[in-house]
Order: C-alpha cells, then sequence, then structure tokens
C-alpha cells in the first residue's frame, strides 16, 4: 500500500467514525425524549427576512408544532445553519392576522406574535440565551440564569458591532402592520457567537453538541403555543429543550 492510498484510507475511516458518532448522537437524544437535528454549516450570508439566500436550500425545514389546547391549527417550520461566526434561523408561519402593537426593542414581545429560540451551550449551568422576534421586526435578545425554575432575563451589554444580531421580517397576502389580514410572516435571523460571551462550549464547532429550542406564540383568538421540542408547561423547561449537532 502507497502513502497515498493510505492516507486516503485513513481518511474515509476518519469520516466513517465521525459520522457514526454524530449519528450516535441523534440516537441518543431520541431515546432521551426530545427532538434532535444536526445543523449543517454555511457560508455567511445577508438576513433579508424572506429566505431568498441560497445557502437555506441546503437544510431541510422542521416543524414547529402546536402545544396545549389553543385554538389556532396555522402551521409553523424553522430552518437553522452555522457558520463560524454564529447561527442563521428562518421561521415561516402560517397566520390570518398579524396581533403586534409593540413598536420597540426590549419590550415584552412574548404577550403578542412572535417567534423565539433558546440556545443553552453547556447543561453544566442552566443559564442560557433567548431570542424573540415580532412579525414588525422587533427584537428582544436576553440571558436567562435559570434557579430550578426561578429565572429572570438579562440585556447584553455593549450590544453593537459583531456582538450585535440580524433581522428582519417579511409578510405575504397583507401589510406588515398591527392588525392586518395576512396569510404568513417569515423571520430571518443571525445569533453572532460572540453575542454569546461568556457562555462555555461557545463557538460551535464541528462535533458540538448544544440543548435548543425553538417556539412561536399566536394570539388569534386567544393564545397558541408552538415548540420544536416538546415542553409540558412553560418555555424554560430546560430539560426538554431539543439537541443541536454541529456537523
Amino acid at each position: 500500500m502507497n502513502m497515498k492510498t493510505k492516507f486516503f484510507s485513513t481518511f474515509i475511516l476518519f469520516c466513517l467514525i465521525f459520522s457514526g458518532n454524530i449519528m450516535n448522537n441523534v440516537l441518543l437524544a431520541q431515546k432521551n425524549g426530545h427532538s434532535s437535528v444536526i445543523i449543517k454549516k454555511c457560508q455567511d450570508f445577508k438576513v433579508t427576512g424572506d429566505g431568498t439566500s441560497a445557502n437555506w436550500k441546503s437544510t431541510e425545514w422542521l416543524n414547529v408544532t402546536k402545544q396545549g389546547s389553543g385554538p389556532s391549527t396555522y402551521k409553523t417550520k424553522v430552518k437553522v445553519l452555522y457558520s463560524e461566526k454564529g447561527l442563521y434561523f428562518l421561521y415561516d408561519c402560517e397566520d390570518k392576522k398579524l396581533t403586534s402593537t409593540m413598536k420597540a426593542d426590549y419590550l415584552d414581545l412574548y404577550n403578542e406574535d412572535v417567534v423565539e429560540l433558546f440556545l443553552w451551550t453547556d447543561e453544566n449551568f442552566p443559564v442560557y440565551f433567548e431570542y424573540e422576534v415580532s412579525p414588525l421586526n422587533y427584537e428582544l435578545p436576553i440571558i436567562i440564569p435559570n434557579n430550578k425554575g426561578t429565572f429572570f432575563g438579562w440585556l447584553p451589554w455593549h450590544y453593537e458591532g459583531e456582538r450585535k444580531t440580524q433581522h428582519a421580517t417579511s409578510v405575504t397576502g397583507g401589510k406588515k402592520e398591527s392588525g392586518s389580514s395576512v396569510s404568513g410572516w417569515m423571520a430571518e435571523i443571525f445569533i453572532p457567537f460572540k453575542l454569546l460571551t461568556p457562555l462555555s462550549n461557545v463557538p460551535a464547532v464541528s462535533g458540538t453538541k448544544w440543548r435548543a429550542n425553538m417556539y412561536r406564540l399566536d394570539y388569534d383568538n386567544g393564545t397558541t403555543q408552538f415548540a420544536w421540542s416538546k415542553t409540558d408547561i412553560g418555555f424554560h423547561e430546560y430539560n426538554n429543550f431539543g439537541t443541536f449537532i454541529f456537523e
């Protein structure tokens, strides 16, 4: 066996072992009763709010399904990618009416139509990042220390430059304004790894595992909750978060 053949054989063996480890992590997460997904890597791209970047074609939609007895039966789905600089999210929300009156960042956006994401980077510490964006493109970025169900959010400091998120929204079938009749709305989000400092296990690299969840709240004719990884009562049940496994 010459050196080129030996190197190629070793490389193939490494790829098989690495792929096997990723699949074992997926199966373990599923066995533990929560959702899991392999997050594919991409090059950085511009966030436009309508999901038109070709990068999104490289990954599949994940379903964010209804929880509880809320009145809405809308379909909700999300895509996730990551780059060397951070994570990208694309939410696609079927809807009929935009319940979104707040016109500023850092408000209690969860009291109106909103999509949310939670990132728990290290299971040794019950501290995670929560991010929300409304159909009108207002945001709420907070770090949550959760002490056995007692929790509160802290806003980021020096929230600028490479620590600042990118976010944009778009609406179909109507106007992007409060009370508008629509057929749906989208939210596109970039979370830079530098914003997550000083959480541990950051940045994510190939083989990294994070616990995470993705949610939606809709307020047509009452409150309906949607989640990617099912929780029992509320969105802050971090032990019920799913698992991101970075490719």
